[in-house]
């Protein structure tokens, strides 16, 4: 206790340096995820476009009502193509997410400033009972 009370100082810049170290990760995490409600909200209001990144065959498994299928590794290709309007909001949904968050920082890089992904990906939509497609 006397240790604590003596290096109270160099016990706080310790806690504070490393809450600020983590805090780029912590604001990342946050940053362009959507629930499946925010994202019905979005295609209704503002007429947001679903791309689903998804392998053709996960794709035709079930997917979101009207989504467009390119898959992860031709999004950089694929994207502009068939998203040519870049100030809609664009919602990018996988499976359970993974894919998705790398999909958004590819379209933000590509000028998709609204690109957002589903968090928890089509297994959080299904949860939602929303509804779902097969190709």
């Amino acid at each position: 206790m006397k240790f604590f009370l003596d290096n109270w100082l160099l016990i706080a810049v310790a806690l504070s340096s490393g809450g600020m170290l983590m805090m780029p990760a912590l604001q990342k995490a946050g940053q362009g995820a959507l629930t499946a409600d925010d994202a019905v909200r979005l295609i209704n209001r503002e007429r947001a476009v679903v791309v689903d990144v998804c392998q053709p065959p996960e794709y035709a498994a079930g997917h979101i009502v009207g989504a467009k299928n390119i898959p992860l590794d031709q999004l950089e290709n694929k994207l502009t193509h068939t998203v040519k309007n870049k100030t809609v909001p664009l919602i990018l949904v996988c499976q359970s997410g993974g894919r998705s968050n790398r999909a958004v920082d590819m379209a933000k890089k590509l000028g998709y400033a609204q690109a957002l992904s589903l968090s928890g990906g089509l297994n959080a939509w299904r949860s939602a009972n929303l509804p779902v497609e097969r190709a």
